[in-house]
């Protein structure tokens, strides 16, 4: 449902996030998000010079005498959003990681389309639950913020895997596909390094530190968001505390290592602190290495 407050909700977001869309990307777009490529232009004749690898053999067998193949850099980019709405991402302070996903993938959007990108979105839960496909133009973006902003999703849980299969069979030619999510799922590793393998992929992790260090906060009855399962735990007990600091520090070297041999580039951000700040250096720090 668009309602007036949603709408309220895109303007606020379109307000909040002017400057860092106009200072985040510039100068540096291209060099951020270099996922062009490359496309067949035309078949010519060889000249002294070119790289016998280029040869068309097919053509060259036809005519008599050999041609070879030209390309030309795509100057348009296809960015998708795939955005986490499952219920372990409905926790955070001062932003939940679902809200904190929605506000820096409306940032991305709004770049797209100052750029004249092509943007779409796909958001996910226990399943694929809603998907704008790419189109260009502000309308368009802020059409996504808009559906991302009132989106509700219907399950809790997180199918990461089906979501980033579904990413795959969408893009018909290469994209920057940017990945929003905690990452608290099963088997995504394999389908997140076949998507890499045709696309561009950055994973950006939402977390919250609360996940990590208990306040001490006396017993606390916990409840888990997707699956219900509930505990009592006495945070202000010390060993309490350091086991789930352990356990929830392996659970964040394992997503790590999973990330790093899948070969995306990742960006960090937490509910705690300002994004501004470590998404621009994230991607300045990719625009550098790209560039080398």
């Amino acid at each position: 449902m668009v309602t007036a407050e949603v709408l309220r909700q895109v303007k606020g977001i379109e307000l909040r996030t002017r400057s860092l869309v106009n200072t985040l990307f510039t100068g540096e777009y291209r060099s951020v998000f270099r996922g062009q490529g490359i496309e067949f232009a035309e078949v010519r004749a060889y000249q002294q010079g070119d790289d016998f690898r280029s040869i068309d053999w097919n053509v060259s067998a036809r005519m008599g005498h050999p041609f070879v193949k030209t390309f030309h850099e795509e100057r348009e980019i296809t960015l998708l959003l795939v955005v986490d709405q499952s219920g372990s991402c409905h926790f955070g302070r001062p932003y939940t990681k679902a809200g904190l996903g929605v506000e820096v993938a409306a940032v991305l959007a709004l770049a797209a389309a100052r750029h004249n990108d092509r943007v779409g979105a796909l958001m996910f839960a226990d399943k694929v639950e809603f998907v704008v496909r790419p189109s260009k133009g502000r309308p368009h973006a802020l059409r996504v913020i808009r559906d991302l902003v009132a989106f509700r999703p219907r399950g809790k849980g997180t199918n990461l895997a089906e979501a980033l299969r579904y990413a795959g069979k969408l893009l018909r030619h290469r994209a920057i596909v940017v990945v929003l999510s905690d990452f608290r799922a099963e088997a995504w590793e394999d389908p997140l390094a076949q998507l890499a393998a045709g696309h561009d992929v950055v994973a950006i992790t939402l977390d919250d530190p609360r996940e990590r260090d208990l306040p001490d906060a006396g017993w606390v009855d916990m409840e888990d968001a997707e699956t219900g399962q509930r505990i009592l735990l006495d945070t202000s007990y010390g060993p309490s505390r350091t086991r789930v600091r352990v356990a929830a520090e392996r659970q964040l070297q394992e997503r790590s290592r999973k990330l790093i041999q899948a070969g995306v580039d990742r960006v960090a951000l937490h509910t705690s602190v300002p994004y501004a700040v470590p998404l621009r250096r994230a991607f300045a720090e990719r625009a550098r290495r790209l560039l080398r």
